[in-house]
């Protein structure tokens, strides 16, 4: 009987979870099972008790449930670095992305605009308080619900200009991927994994925690839109 992994995750890593995992349970003998869903409802789950075996969630999230006592001190392990980029609706007018001030620009001149509620879109929010204008887009920002996508929202019109982890853009079908934001603006996020301390498997989840964080997963990881950590 094979060995039952279960495991929670931001829908940033969805995908490239989807891509590692099957390769470690081809190699192995354990069955892994990765829910995913919108990061800050991941954290509140693990938070508040659910059973879990492994939780890759972002750095921040990881180190404040290790403090919590939900993960194992010594097992978190960084997994991915992973930037924001900006999309439209597929056929839409691409906006300029070059500099700072062009991204500022695009901004301020969309209809609406839509960001994670996740890390990225804290720090967006900072970026556009820093520039000025966010009692000015306040308005038009539109949130997204709880695990669904901004690319989503982009691709049936809802919305004209989405900001969001590229990982979580490119695969989708009807929008656009205008590109990065540019060095100057953007924001990185490092995706971590830690070990919950009641799950009864241990050294399986420490076996798979080594297999995401190996070099042999570089290449599926570049091929979602993310850097190796």
């Amino acid at each position: 009987m094979k060995t039952k992994i279960r495991g929670i995750s931001s829908m940033a890593t969805r995908q490239v979870l989807a891509d590692l995992v099957a390769a470690f349970e081809r190699e192995s003998a354990c069955a892994v099972t990765i829910e995913s869903v919108g990061g800050v409802d991941a954290a509140r789950r693990v938070q508040a008790g659910e059973a879990f075996d492994v939780v890759i969630l972002a750095s921040d999230a990881i180190d404040k449930l290790i403090a919590a006592g939900r993960l194992d001190a010594g097992s978190k392990v960084d997994l991915v670095h992973s930037g924001v980029a900006v999309a439209v609706r597929a056929g839409a007018a691409q906006p300029d992305l070059g500099s700072e001030e062009a991204v500022k620009q695009a901004v301020l001149s969309a209809r609406n605009l839509s960001y994670s509620t996740g890390p990225s879109g804290v720090a967006l929010a900072r970026l556009f308080e820093r520039w000025g204008i966010a009692d000015e887009i306040q308005s038009r920002i539109v949130t997204p619900p709880p695990g669904i996508p901004v690319g989503s929202l982009v691709a049936s019109g809802e919305v004209e200009l989405g900001f969001q982890q590229l990982s979580e853009l490119i695969n989708l079908a009807g929008i656009t991927v205008v590109g990065p934001l540019p060095p100057a603006i953007q924001i990185t996020t490092t995706f971590s994994a830690g070990l919950c301390p009641d799950s009864a498997q241990p050294e399986a989840v420490r076996s798979l925690l080594a297999f995401l964080s190996s070099p042999a997963t570089a290449d599926a990881k570049r091929r979602q839109g993310m850097d190796p950590a």
